[in-house]
């Protein structure tokens, strides 16, 4: 039993490397968050945050604030899911940073029943809210990828 325990472990902070990676391709200067859906071992799909298709991939204004229409990680890649033939019921949400409220809902009503963060959001509400629906929410620490940037 301990076994697979260790297995999920190895799993969980593989995936959670990707989901680093993938937050690369972001735009936003600020901060670059990436997410992974994963379902029966198989990556369903992804998003990191940015501006919805078709804007510019601009994420902070003037002034470094970040725009109000910027989509976060989580729900790029809950949305992106649901353009496609899978179903995100029962996966597990790999995401580099934890979710914030908004994107916590969004989990909830996909049915997604495992949220796997590594950094802490500034406010904890998304968490508290996760927890109250039963989503099983774990913390990895990862250390951060050395990239060629």
């Amino acid at each position: 039993m301990e076994q697979n325990g260790d297995k999920q472990v190895l799993l969980d902070r593989r995936y959670m490397r990707m989901a680093f990676i993938w937050a690369e391709n972001s735009y936003c200067k600020r901060r670059k968050v990436g997410a992974l859906l994963v379902k029966d071992k198989m990556i369903i799909s992804d998003g990191y945050n940015g501006t919805p298709s078709g804007f510019e991939n601009i994420c902070e204004d003037e002034n470094e604030i970040t725009k109000p229409y910027v989509l976060h990680a989580e729900a790029n890649a809950i949305t992106k899911v649901a353009r496609s033939n899978n179903s995100s019921e029962g996966a597990t949400l790999y995401v580099t940073s934890s979710p914030c409220i908004e994107c916590a809902k969004l989990i909830i009503q996909a049915g997604i029943k495992r949220v796997v963060y590594s950094e802490n959001y500034r406010l904890s509400d998304g968490l508290e809210l996760l927890s109250r629906a039963d989503v099983e929410l774990v913390s990895v620490e990862i250390d951060k990828i050395v990239t060629g940037e």
